[in-house]
């Protein structure tokens, strides 16, 4: 009789298959660890498939020695430097775009391809503007390199548009977003909570400015008070009154889904909400729509959940999607006066699938082609 152990590895073996798996497989820097969506990457990289060598964790010199978690293992921050990126494949960015201007290009002349999540690179010609679920293939041909990550507005709004592009053919699309605090970083989560405890238990709205005077100094990245009211702006102005906001949303959603000629209207609003920006959307179509062809393309749709049941209160919220992956849409009806046209609420957790998780998707594309 053959005993029960004949033909199983040793634990020599073993060993020694995990250790090549682990040298096949890419290593990624994560550049910006220590910040607010820095953070939520190397939660999603502990939560989704190991397709990953060394993880490589990179910050500003004064953060450089801190110790992170990442896949159940302590790792130490190092400086941002040339030799941070020797031996790298794939650098992820999540810095302002000034940084990220200056050291994508390293990077990459050190033989990574960059996945960049700040406004440097969204635009040029030569660098691919991916968002797997929608146009996956375009991550494959990079001139320079690098991959740029879409801005959290669009990015929460464009898997189901482009669900719903796919058959129907998107002609015309008016939003309106309403965007979460975080959108600016620790900086608005702390404006908004300061706020709040000012006005918290008090009579205050009543009376035109009490809630500016209340908060005084508070104002922080906003330019009117944030708890107790909404603000119709987000971003830096840009020619004739749009906000750069606005203008991304129109300009990423064109070039995401290959249509540069493409109408879009955006309106952006800055909302007391901490996480997760939702977006009012009036989509036109080439061909006539319905409410029940449009419930079945969203719901088999990956990436995105529908919750749209209004005669039993179910639609989206953003205290409800916070924290959790997909775009969720509700509120689906098609236009009063075009049956050409939906009209749809849709959330998103800015900081997962607005920034942190599409990053990692684009970097598991990438893993798969570049696993050694």
């Amino acid at each position: 009789m053959i005993p029960a152990e004949a033909g199983r590895p040793s634990l020599a073996d073993t060993a020694g298959a995990d250790a090549r798996t682990a040298r096949n497989k890419p290593h990624l820097a994560v550049v910006g660890a220590t910040g607010a969506v820095g953070s939520v990457l190397l939660g999603i990289l502990s939560e989704r498939a190991d397709v990953w060598g060394e993880i490589r964790l990179i910050a500003s010199p004064r953060s450089a020695g801190r110790k992170l978690t990442v896949r159940g293992e302590e790792v130490e921050v190092v400086a941002l430097g040339e030799d941070a990126f020797d031996g790298i494949d794939v650098a992820m960015f999540d810095v302002p775009d000034e940084v990220a201007a200056q050291w994508v290009p390293v990077a990459v002349s050190k033989g990574a391809v960059a996945v960049d999540n700040s406004g440097a690179f969204r635009m040029d010609p030569d660098v691919p503007l991916v968002v797997p679920e929608v146009n996956a293939h375009t991550a494959r041909v990079r001139p320079r390199g690098i991959i740029a990550n879409p801005n959290c507005t669009t990015l929460s709004m464009i898997v189901a548009l482009g669900a719903l592009h796919a058959e129907y053919g998107l002609s015309e699309l008016i939003v309106s977003s309403y965007q979460a605090v975080s959108g600016v970083g620790k900086a608005g989560v702390d404006t908004l909570r300061a706020q709040l405890s000012a006005v918290c238990g008090t009579e205050l709205g009543a009376k035109p400015g009490d809630v500016r005077r209340a908060v005084g100094d508070t104002l922080g990245p906003f330019p009117a008070p944030i708890a107790l009211n909404v603000v119709p702006w987000a971003g830096t102005l840009q020619e004739d009154g749009w906000s750069s906001e606005e203008l991304k949303v129109r300009n990423e959603t064109r070039k995401i889904l290959g249509m540069p000629e493409l109408p879009v209207t955006a309106t952006c609003v800055r909302v007391p909400v901490l996480t997760t920006h939702s977006l009012a959307v009036h989509a036109r179509f080439e061909n006539e729509v319905t409410v029940a062809g449009a419930h079945e393309i969203l719901a088999a749709a990956p990436g995105v959940v529908l919750c749209d049941d209004p005669a039993e209160e179910e639609y989206p919220t953003p205290s409800d999607v916070v924290g959790t992956d997909p775009t969720w849409v509700g509120r689906v009806r098609r236009s009063l006066d075009d049956p050409r046209a939906l009209e749809l609420f849709v959330c998103g957790d800015n900081l997962r699938k607005g920034a942190a998780l599409n990053a990692a998707q684009i970097g598991e594309l990438l893993a798969g082609e570049l696993r050694k």
